[in-house]
C-alpha cells in the first residue's frame, strides 16, 4: 500500500508516523522491506526528513523494538492488575499470546534487537522492565501461597516458555484459529496445575 500525501515536513508527529508506518511495513514485508527512503515516500515527506529522527535503519529498528517492549509492558500492567492469581495469570497469558500472534514480526525484532550492539543498554533494560511485570505476578503468587516456592525468575521463565510455545503454534498456523481459544484455556490450566503447591 502506498500513501499519497503532500510532500511536506509539517506533520504533527513525524517520528510517531514513521514508527507506525515502519511497523506496518515490518508486518507486510519484514525487516528487509524497511528503508528510510521508502518510509519517506509513503508518508509524502522529503527523503531526508526521517534522518532527523533516526540516523539510519539500525536506529529505526531499535526504536521499533523499544516501542514494542513499552507496548507489551503496558498490556502486561493492565492484565496483571486485578483479580485472583489464577485470573491474573490467565489474563497475562492471553495477553502475551495475543500480542505474539498479532505482532509476530515485531516480537522477533524485539528479541533480536535486544542483543544488538547498537541497542546499548536501553533495549535490555526495556525488556527487563517489561518481563518484570509477569515475574512480579509469580512472586506475588508465592507470597499468597498460590505458587510453589523457589526462584520466581526460574519459575516465571518456565511459564513463559509455555506461553511462547503456544504463541508459536498459533502464529505458525499449526493450531487452527478455531481451536486456539480452547487450547489457550487448557494451557493456562496446565500452567496453574504446575505452579500450585502440593500438600504432602
Amino acid at each position: 500500500m502506498t500513501f499519497t500525501r503532500p510532500r511536506s515536513y509539517h506533520h504533527g508527529d513525524l517520528r510517531l508516523e514513521l514508527l507506525q508506518r515502519a511497523e506496518e511495513t515490518l508486518r507486510e514485508s519484514g525487516v528487509d522491506g524497511l528503508s528510510l527512503r521508502q518510509l519517506a515516500r509513503d508518508l509524502g515527506v522529503s527523503h531526508g526528513a526521517p534522518s532527523r529522527h533516526f540516523r539510519d535503519k539500525q536506529a529505526l529498528l531499535d526504536a521499533l523494538a523499544l516501542a514494542g517492549f513499552e507496548r507489551l509492558g503496558a498490556l502486561f500492567t493492565v492484565a496483571s492488575g486485578a483479580g485472583s492469581f489464577a485470573q491474573r495469570l490467565e489474563s497475562v497469558t492471553r495477553t502475551y499470546v495475543d500480542f505474539a500472534t498479532e505482532n509476530s514480526a515485531l516480537l522477533e525484532l524485539m528479541f533480536a534487537r535486544k542483543h544488538s550492539p547498537t541497542g546499548g543498554t536501553v533495549l535490555p533494560a526495556a525488556a527487563d522492565k517489561t518481563f518484570a511485570i509477569p515475574m512480579a505476578l509469580i512472586a506475588d503468587g508465592q507470597a499468597n501461597g498460590d505458587v510453589v516456592t523457589g526462584d520466581p525468575a526460574r519459575i516465571g521463565f518456565a511459564a513463559f516458555a509455555t506461553m511462547q510455545g503456544m504463541a508459536t503454534l498459533v502464529s505458525s498456523g499449526f493450531v487452527p484459529a478455531d481451536l486456539a481459544e480452547t487450547m489457550l484455556a487448557d494451557v493456562t490450566t496446565h500452567i496453574l496445575n504446575g505452579l500450585t503447591p502440593r500438600t504432602p
